[in-house]
């Protein structure tokens, strides 16, 4: 086993123009891994980003096809799909929600239906900040 100064001052790779060249200096820190889990929403949002840039793309034809490939029913599709419905601000802050430390998620997917299926976007704006 490497002693403790032995840790610290280990040889590492760094790239000087073409050549590789050895340096003593400190390990570089592992990175951690973050702490909790991405709210359900957000991954709900980013998936109905993914599905529709597929069928602009034509790599899939309409929603029932990615309900097939993705083994889920049409309407859940049509579910995450209406996020994209929602005002361009909300979705930016639903892609950028906190991690959920411990318990359930703060929002969940009815509820955001509901703000989804209204047409104009000051009215899903007032709604998005009473929940």
């Amino acid at each position: 086993m490497l002693e403790e100064k032995q840790v610290d001052t280990l040889l590492h790779k760094k790239r000087d123009g073409k050549r590789i060249v050895l340096s003593e200096g400190k390990a570089p820190q592992p990175k951690r891994p973050p702490i909790g889990r991405l709210p359900r929403v957000s991954r709900y949002m980013a998936l109905a980003i993914y599905y529709e840039d597929l069928i602009r793309s034509g790599h899939v034809h309409d929603y029932a096809e990615i309900a097939t490939l993705g083994h889920v029913t049409r309407a859940r599709v049509t579910q995450i799909m209406n996020l994209r419905l929602l005002a361009p601000d909300i979705q930016e802050q639903l892609l950028n929600l906190p991690r959920v430390q411990f318990g359930r998620d703060t929002i969940c997917l009815r509820v955001l239906q509901k703000v989804a299926l209204k047409s104009c976007w000051n009215i899903q704006r007032q709604l998005w900040r009473a929940i």
